[in-house]
C-alpha cells in the first residue's frame, strides 16, 4: 500500500512539472468571508455573495470554493469565525465591513502564511507590521455623484434625503460625492443627509425617510441593508429613489431612477491572482468608474441617459474631480 502511494504521488508530480495538470487543479482556492447580514439583504452582503458565485461559475466549483458567515454583528463572534477558518488553512479570510479590522489585527499576525482582507477600507495595516492583509475600498463618490446630478435635475422641491448607516467609509463618501454633484446642478438645493447609527434596523430607515419626505424631500436614496425600509416608503409615497452600491428596482421600479452598483469580482479576481502568485497582502483595491467596478444602472427616464453617460465620462477623465 505504501509503494503504490509513492508510485501514484510520483505520478502526480510529473504530470505537474510536464502541465498537464496545473496545482489549482491538484488543489482548489478556498476562501472564506464574514457577513454582517444575510445573504439576501438585496445590498451589501447579497452583492459580495453573488459575485464569489460569478466567480466560482468562471473558475469552476474544482478550482475555487467559498464558505461564509453571515449575520455576524458581533465583533467578538467574528473574530472567533476568523480565526477559525485561518485554522482550517483558508487561501484567504475576508471581514467584508470596516467594523471588522480589529479582529483582522488580533488574527492575522498568527497565520503569517495566510491571505486576509477587510473593506471597504484603504487600510492594509502595514503600518502596525502586517503584511498579510489585503483592503479593498470603493469610489462611492465617483457613483454619487451621477446620482447627485440627476437628483437634482429631476426634483421639483429641490429638497433631497439621505438615509445612512454611520459617517464613514463608503458611506460617507456616496454622501459627499451626491451632495456635489447636486450643488453642480442648483447650489439652492437642499441635500439633507441623516446618519442613523445602524446598519440593520429596517424600522429606523422606514422612520428616518418618512420624516424626509414630510420635510419636503421628493427624492430619497441611500447606503447599507436597512434601506430596504427607506426603499418601501418611497414607494409609498410616490417619492423618486437612487440606488447605492445595488440595483433596487425590483422592489420599487416605478421609484427607482438611477442606481450606482458594484461590482466586486473587479476587486477580488485579481486579489485571488495575486495570492495565487505569491503575493499575501498589502496590496489596495479599488471599485472605480474606470475599471467598471461602478456602474450606473438607468432604470427609467431614458432622456437622462446622456446626461448619466456624460457625467461618468467626465469624471473618468478627470474633467469633473471630487472633493
Amino acid at each position: 500500500m505504501k509503494l503504490r502511494i509513492f508510485i501514484v504521488s510520483m505520478i502526480s508530480l510529473a504530470l505537474l512539472s510536464t502541465g498537464l495538470i496545473s496545482g489549482a487543479e491538484a488543489k482548489p482556492f478556498r476562501l472564506a468571508v464574514i457577513l454582517p447580514s444575510s445573504i439576501n439583504d438585496t445590498e451589501w452582503s447579497q452583492s459580495l455573495y453573488e459575485a464569489f458565485m460569478a466567480i466560482q461559475d468562471e473558475m469552476g466549483k474544482d478550482k475555487f470554493q467559498f464558505v461564509y458567515s453571515e449575520n455576524m454583528w458581533s465583533v467578538a463572534d467574528a473574530t472567533a469565525a476568523i480565526r477559525d477558518y485561518a485554522s482550517e488553512g483558508y487561501d484567504l479570510v475576508i471581514g467584508h465591513g470596516g467594523q471588522y479590522g480589529t479582529c483582522l489585527i488580533e488574527v492575522a499576525p498568527s497565520f503569517p502564511k495566510l491571505s486576509f482582507a477587510w473593506g471597504t477600507i484603504n487600510d492594509t495595516l502595514t503600518d502596525q507590521g502586517i503584511n498579510n492583509v489585503f483592503a479593498y475600498d470603493a469610489r462611492a463618490e465617483q457613483g454619487g455623484y451621477v446620482n447627485g446630478v440627476i437628483a437634482a435635475k429631476l426634483s421639483e422641491s429641490k429638497i433631497l434625503g439621505l438615509v445612512n448607516p454611520m459617517e464613514i467609509s463608503d458611506c460617507k463618501a456616496y454622501v459627499d460625492g451626491f451632495t456635489a454633484g447636486a450643488k453642480s446642478i442648483d447650489p439652492n438645493v437642499k441635500v439633507k443627509p441623516v446618519w442613523t447609527g445602524s446598519y440593520s434596523d429596517v424600522a429606523l430607515a422606514s422612520e428616518t425617510a418618512q420624516t424626509l419626505i414630510k420635510d419636503g424631500a421628493d427624492v430619497l436614496s441611500g447606503t447599507s441593508q436597512m434601506c430596504v425600509g427607506a426603499i418601501g416608503v418611497a414607494r409609498d409615497k410616490g417619492a423618486l429613489w437612487f440606488g447605492a452600491r445595488v440595483d433596487p428596482s425590483r422592489i420599487a421600479p416605478d421609484n427607482v431612477i438611477c442606481s450606482m452598483v458594484y461590482d466586486w469580482t473587479v476587486v477580488f479576481k485579481p486579489m485571488i491572482k495575486a495570492i495565487q502568485s505569491g503575493t499575501s497582502g498589502g496590496k489596495l483595491f479599488e471599485l472605480t468608474l474606470a475599471n467598471n467596478g461602478i456602474s450606473m444602472v438607468l432604470n427609467q427616464l431614458a432622456v437622462d441617459k446622456v446626461l448619466a453617460g456624460n457625467t461618468v465620462q467626465a469624471i473618468i477623465d478627470g474633467k469633473i474631480k471630487i472633493k
